[in-house]
């Protein structure tokens, strides 16, 4: 059967067909790492990774770049809280290492690169010069704006006219822009002290002093800083080509980001830059959207501390990509109700495999049968737009049909049952579930044994046996323990943080 995508750019349900018929380009818009990744990160990620593995499951080579923006007024705006750093690379790179490891504590499969804005800034420079030379981007007072009335298409992806969208930028800017919504490609000069008022958290430095750290680059306009939308049009680029197979995004973005994308990638290129767009739907939490900016957020780390990677991903899957989903107590204990069953029943289905009960010539039907059904409704299901819901739908029917095989019977079908695990492992992977134990577990008990050996060290160091003290370091940091020494005392991320 057909894989088949909901494309926001036409707005139809269509069959997934790639450029090249072994090979999918799929690019992610990753974070702006100005705060600690979240739920709504999470379950973009989650299902992102959920593509990613169904492409693979159905025989495609798959090529996975996910950006972090680590150029932004928010990061500037942290500059000195708590231990972030004391400039804005220094933040960024503080929420990047974090993010990382958020990633990995949720099993998610590795992108094959993370760009980062402050690394691709040569190919947005030389981006931005197509476009001026093209006649689709003019300067004014150093910065380089997009001439949106050139570029014919303008609104195609959120279904706007031109003459229907509001001014888009800063209000400083309009004085600067032929129409009022032409967006930015570079700016001019350092970061705006009011924007940093603006979001600057409580302990970090004045913005006057702030500022001050923000990243700024040489161009032909002079010094500057990069827009928001080019980034991502020079990332992807460089990495996957001119023309993306899949484009997938939280629906927030459709506009003003992924509309301002597609103009200035198209205008330099004249090729189509992205042949289907995906967007995750929002997370809901109290009638709002999950969000940093909100301040209503739970974040990963806190969540694989108390519910574990495969009841979050279990939680994070019961939804579609595509259709809104609920934060609540309710719906988490349903999803450790769902986790639970497939575990006892995988768990239950191993052991009468081993046994002495299981039997060559024993053949329950049924069993089969259900199990057949289940992996061909899963398999409808993940190419019905991904449908994640009726797919975990399709895993937890296996569960049934092992339950109700190991109730009815003194003796087992040893293939039957051989079949379900295998089924169950399969297709729980592609939904990154791990029957095998919790990719992070035993958080708590892994915190509480470092902390031991870190007073041990502490004692040594005390004693002067400084020899000893620096041996204990090395060996956590060599079972993947990160310690780090500050003026209050030593430190430590555990692996899967």
């Amino acid at each position: 059967m057909t894989l088949y995508v909901t494309n926001t750019l036409t707005g139809e349900t269509e069959p997934f067909e790639p450029q090249d018929p072994e090979n999918v380009l799929l690019y992610y818009c990753g974070l702006t790492v100005s705060d600690p990744p979240h739920l709504g990160h999470a379950r973009s990620w989650v299902h992102v990774d959920v593509m990613h593995r169904w492409l693979e499951y159905l025989g495609y080579d798959v090529r996975h770049v996910e950006n972090f923006t680590d150029v932004n007024e928010k990061i500037v705006a942290r500059v000195g809280e708590a231990d972030l750093g004391e400039d804005e690379s220094e933040v960024a790179e503080s929420y990047v290492e974090r993010t990382l490891a958020d990633m990995r504590s949720l099993n998610l499969l590795r992108a094959e690169v993370y760009p980062r804005v402050s690394e691709h800034v040569p190919e947005i420079i030389d981006l931005i010069e197509t476009l001026v030379e093209e006649g689709y981007a003019y300067e004014s007072n150093g910065s380089i704006y997009f001439d949106v009335t050139r570029f014919d298409d303008y609104g195609k992806l959120s279904n706007q006219e031109l003459e229907e969208i509001e001014s888009q930028g800063d209000p400083d800017e309009r004085s600067e822009k032929r129409h009022p919504a032409d967006f930015a490609l570079w700016k001019a000069g350092g970061v705006d002290r009011d924007a940093i008022e603006e979001h600057r958290h409580e302990g970090a430095a004045p913005a006057h002093e702030a500022c001050e750290t923000a990243q700024t680059w040489d161009s032909p306009w002079g010094e500057g800083r990069p827009g928001w939308h080019i980034e991502c049009s020079a990332m992807s680029m460089t990495h996957l080509g001119e023309t993306l197979d899949i484009h997938v995004g939280g629906r927030d973005l459709v506009f003003p980001h992924h509309e301002n994308e597609i103009a200035q990638s198209e205008a330099a290129t004249g090729q189509a830059f992205a042949q289907y767009w995906l967007h995750c739907e929002l997370f809901q939490m109290d009638d709002e959207k999950m969000s940093s900016s909100l301040g209503n957020f739970v974040t990963v780390d806190e969540a694989v501390d108390r519910w574990g990677t495969n009841v979050l991903r279990t939680f994070l899957t019961a939804g579609s990509y595509n259709s809104q989903q609920l934060y609540s107590d309710e719906t988490i204990a349903e999803a450790e109700e769902r986790w639970d069953r497939l575990e006892r029943a995988h768990e239950a289905a191993v052991d009468a495999v081993d046994s002495t009960d299981a039997r060559t010539k024993v053949v329950d039907d049924e069993l089969r049968e259900a199990v057949e059904t289940a992996s061909e409704e899963f398999v409808d299901a993940m190419n019905d737009d991904f449908n994640t819901r009726e797919a975990q739908s399709a895993l937890l029917q296996v569960a049934s049909a092992i339950n109700a095989h190991l109730d009815d019977r003194a003796e087992y079908d040893y293939r039957g049952l051989r079949e379900a695990v295998a089924t169950l492992e399969e297709l729980g992977e592609v939904l990154g579930l791990s029957f095998a134990g919790e990719t992070t577990g035993s958080a708590e008990l892994a915190g509480d044994v470092v902390d031991l050996v870190l007073e041990v060290r502490e004692a040594e160091r005390e004693a002067g046996n400084y020899e000893r003290a620096d041996d204990l370091r090395d060996e956590l940091e060599a079972l993947g323990v990160e310690v780090q020494d500050t003026d209050e005392g030593p430190t430590y991320r555990l692996p899967s943080e």
